[in-house]
């Protein structure tokens, strides 16, 4: 060791000793002449538990917020059953089989959402200390966080705007869904000693569930929330802002998504994070809301850009649309052929699992599939059972009655997708029709040209695009602050920020698919498309209705040519050496 002195070890630092960046937000302007309060972000547990429970934060690395200290309730949150199903639940649902890449997650999603709303409440806590934020108060956005996605299905939002509207149950949502598994949590793993440990009531757990649910807009001014005061009401916009759209859960998912995808993400969330502030936005009912300051108006217009630039590329793109539309298809098949009809305890009838005759227990799928008690409600100790893996037990099942459901997941595997025959963006002011009317006319156009395509064989399907808040631009909902009185707020017009910004922030969609895979059935559904189109009224050019139409492949003439001229039979030639 001695011939090695001209090397100095360096003492290994502590993974659990925060960095710079958990302990403190600085001016992001070195050159400002503005002050900033300096933010501590290192968590305080001490005052609300036994010493010693600093070393029971976990500290994870994570790919998008790099080191993050998770508190120990989390940690126990974490360690159950029904929040590690999230781990086989794709964040982007059908977008995977377009982008390698997004083989993401919500369970990391939901960490990262704690995160995120734990460095939010903290600085606003450090640098307001007149809000008298409490340590309860903090734990608890940080659980709400964390658990906010704990309802979704398999697929993510294909279950619950795609499946579940398939079979009926269209009022069912996923953050309804969350609020029951929350509750199921906490009972089955035993866990209300551990929040009496940090001294977290169950008016602590109903805020957490009002801040999962998110602030409907307030019906006079009334206050109806239970687990806060109004004093507090600016709690409830951090991890679901139903005000202005601004919230963690979209800073951490636009973050991760865009890294996951390689999509530019050009929003910089700890800017607004570092500058957000509460501000009286009522006088008179003393309503409280996080205001950001003004000069940061453009990075919030590059967030919601981004969030239009995932929707158009990602999200609502053609062939993933096309996917979670054969997924669905799949699920609703194997949801209605594996049904036989029981008796009710108190009347009637109730679709239920097919019993085995072998084992002499209900089918797997079914099981999984059917989510609804005897009164129709949501059954969730059978919901936590239900993943994604839904797709490879359909796949993989041998059940007669599931054939057509496991040929359309082939289908899927195999590339054999139906055809965006076209797309077509109508205008505003154009007669609203439902997606079964247009289905219908299409068709309609359909027999008049003597086709054999079947009114099953057309898919019409509605995309909205947006900015969060349908027509209204979301940024007139937002609170603004400028470094000359920090505590007024204030509203910023779009046209005093620039003549560039967009003049709509909504427009609709509609795209046509054909499920016959013969080039001319494709060509005659497009030409249908075409006509329905121009009869409406609706912007029509080949370079733009089907600039992304999916590419047809004629696997007739494939297969047709290769049983004429079939591939020589292969030689081995011998190598001496």
């Amino acid at each position: 060791m001695s011939e090695m002195s001209g090397i100095e070890l360096q003492p290994e630092k502590n993974p659990k000793e925060p960095t710079k960046e958990h302990k403190s937000l600085k001016s992001p302007d070195k050159d400002s002449k503005e002050t900033e309060t300096e933010v501590n972000l290192e968590p305080n547990v001490n005052s609300m538990a036994e010493g010693g429970l600093k070393d029971e934060f976990k500290v994870l690395n994570d790919p998008i917020h790099g080191h993050i200290e998770i508190h120990p309730l989390c940690v126990k949150i974490m360690d159950t059953p029904q929040f590690q199903r999230l781990r086989y639940l794709k964040q982007l649902g059908g977008a995977y089989f377009v982008y390698p890449g997004a083989s993401h997650n919500r369970f990391e999603h939901s960490l990262g959402v704690c995160h995120l709303a734990g460095q939010l409440v903290t600085s606003l806590k450090d640098r307001q200390p007149e809000l008298e934020i409490s340590e309860p108060d903090i734990l608890c956005v940080k659980i709400a966080g964390l658990c906010h996605d704990l309802g979704h299905g398999p697929f993510s939002h294909l279950f619950d705007k795609f499946f579940l509207p398939a079979i009926g149950e269209k009022h069912i949502k996923h953050e309804d869904l969350s609020l029951k598994m929350f509750d199921y949590l906490v009972e089955d793993n035993k866990l209300s000693p551990e929040f009496e440990k940090y001294k977290l009531t169950e008016t602590d757990k109903t805020f957490i569930k009002e801040l999962i649910k998110g602030r409907e807009n307030d019906q006079n001014g009334e206050w109806t929330y239970e687990g806060r005061p109004k004093e507090k009401g600016f709690l409830y916009d951090i991890v679901a802002n139903k005000r202005c759209e601004i919230d963690v859960d979209k800073w951490d998912y636009f973050a991760r998504d865009c890294h996951m995808l390689g999509i530019n993400n050009n929003f910089d969330h700890a800017r607004c994070i570092k500058y957000a502030r509460v501000l009286k936005v009522d006088d008179e009912t003393g309503d409280l809301q996080i205001g950001f300051r003004d000069k940061e108006v453009g990075d919030l217009y590059d967030m919601f850009h981004t969030r239009n630039t995932l929707h158009r590329r990602a999200y609502q793109h053609i062939v993933t649309k096309i996917i979670e539309k054969m997924i669905t298809e799949a699920l609703r098949e194997a949801y209605d052929k594996t049904k036989i009809a029981t008796s009710k305890p108190n009347g009637g009838t109730e679709e239920q699992a097919e019993v085995n005759s072998k084992t002499g227990k209900p089918e797997t799928i079914r099981t999984k599939l059917n989510i609804f008690d005897a009164d129709g409600n949501v059954d969730i100790k059978a919901y936590q059972k239900l993943t994604d893996s839904i797709f490879e037990e359909i796949l993989w099942s041998t059940d007669d009655k599931l054939e057509q459901a496991r040929g359309t997941l082939i289908k899927i595997l195999k590339r054999e997708l139906y055809k965006c025959v076209g797309e077509t963006c109508p205008p505003p002011d154009a007669i609203k029709k439902e997606e079964d009317k247009i289905k219908d006319e299409v068709w309609d156009i359909l027999q008049k040209m003597k086709s054999p395509i079947e009114k099953e064989d057309i898919i019409v399907d509605f995309v909205y695009l947006d900015y969060g808040k349908k027509k209204d631009n979301p940024i007139d909902h937002a609170v603004f602050y400028n470094k000359e009185n920090r505590d007024k707020p204030l509203n910023i017009k779009k046209k005093e920020l620039s003549n560039m910004l967009p003049e709509n922030f909504e427009e609709q969609k509609i795209r046509c698919y054909c499920k016959r895979e013969e080039k001319g059935r494709i060509a005659e559904a497009k030409k249908a498309f075409v006509k329905w189109c121009k009869e409406n009224g609706c912007p029509l050019s080949d370079e733009s209705v089907f600039a992304g139409m999916t590419p047809v492949k004629d696997r007739t003439k494939r297969q047709k040519e290769q049983k004429e001229n079939p591939p020589p039979s292969s030689t081995v030639k011998s190598l001496k050496y």
